[in-house]
């Protein structure tokens, strides 16, 4: 596997754009996404059972593990906006679907930002229309810039692997800040692969890196409405399919586990008021389970939080947090 210089776009086949439609004020604010071919499409979204309007639309147009594009905003999360929110978030892809002239159902939604406001449809409706010709491979930056919220830099990433004879990319790009929390913190994350890879490959491959690399990041521990992780795979890097088992699925697990590792760091490198990174390593657990519940009882403490932003080394912090967490442990 090697990094590359590269982003959403790097692998064959997508395309992006970003641009300002005035839900923020001098900031790009409506990303695009799109694949020249349908794409197989896996997404995991947030645990939290408050939902915003753009997780059930992309829910239930992934019903068929297909997907084509992605309409992105941020400034406004309609969440907690009712029936209003709901038709407004599928007529976003209604309107991407007619503009891109495909399928409705192969449009996926996000929005995040502010909860509670109603969405400025009309701002993004015209957004929209331009979206279409500013759509070029090189536009993967500006595209990652217009789905930040109080993130400081867009966070992209890209790696190159051969699979049996051919070279595979994975890109990917996210925004995050703010109440960042394991299962999926506040974040948005996007990744795109020309592997060509069966459905339940992909659909492992994910949820083992997200379970690896974003579930296991914390800031402020307050988990959001619209978070989502979505994977494209359309294929186009002509390999022979991936399935579980093969060694091909390990060299694609391996570098799907370096793009999502990778983006999670930078959220938490970027996160809003974070003067600290810090990486819990567990030693010795009975299981990766207990492993978990000790590193994230560690993460959560706001008194470790506290000893280290004042760098304190109050060892003895830690030993309460782990006593809190509730896995079985020895003093000495």
């Amino acid at each position: 596997m090697q990094e590359i210089k590269g982003g959403i776009t790097t692998p064959r086949g997508f395309q992006a754009a970003g641009i300002k439609c005035g839900l923020k004020e001098n900031k790009k604010d409506l990303a695009l996404l799109l694949s020249e071919v349908p794409a197989r499409a896996i997404a995991l979204l947030t645990t939290n059972r408050i939902q915003a309007a753009p997780l059930k639309i992309t829910k239930e147009h992934l019903r068929d593990s297909r997907a084509q594009a992605i309409i992105i905003n941020s400034g406004n999360a309609n969440a907690c906006t009712g029936r209003k929110g709901l038709s407004d978030a599928r007529l976003m892809t209604q309107l991407t679907a007619r503009n891109l002239q495909i399928k409705e159902k192969d449009v996926l939604v996000a929005s995040t930002g502010i909860i509670g406001r109603p969405l400025p449809i009309n701002k993004i409706s015209r957004g929209i229309e331009k979206l279409r010709q500013k759509l070029t491979v090189e536009e993967k930056s500006s595209a990652a810039e217009a789905i930040m919220t109080t993130d400081t830099f867009p966070k992209e990433i890209a790696v190159k692997i051969r699979i049996k004879g051919k070279e595979v990319f994975i890109g990917g790009m996210a925004k995050g800040a703010g109440m960042v929390a394991p299962h999926l913190a506040t974040m948005l994350a996007f990744i795109t692969t020309d592997a060509l890879i069966a459905k339940q490959a992909l659909k492992k491959a994910l949820k083992d890196s997200v379970d690896k690399s974003f579930n296991m990041i914390t800031i402020d521990g307050d988990m959001s409405t619209n978070d989502m992780v979505v994977i494209l795979a359309n294929g186009l890097a002509q390999n022979e399919e991936i399935e579980t088992g093969e060694k091909s699925f390990k060299c694609f697990q391996e570098a799907l586990d370096f793009v999502t590792l990778s983006l999670a760091k930078m959220l938490v490198a970027d996160g809003e008021g974070a003067t600290k990174f810090v990486e819990i390593k567990v030693k010795n657990a009975q299981d990766s389970r207990e492993a978990k519940k000790a590193a994230c009882a560690i993460a959560n403490s706001v008194l470790v939080k506290t000893a280290l932003f004042g760098e304190d080394a109050n060892w003895g912090r830690i030993m309460a947090a782990l006593g809190q967490s509730g896995i079985k442990l020895k003093e000495d």
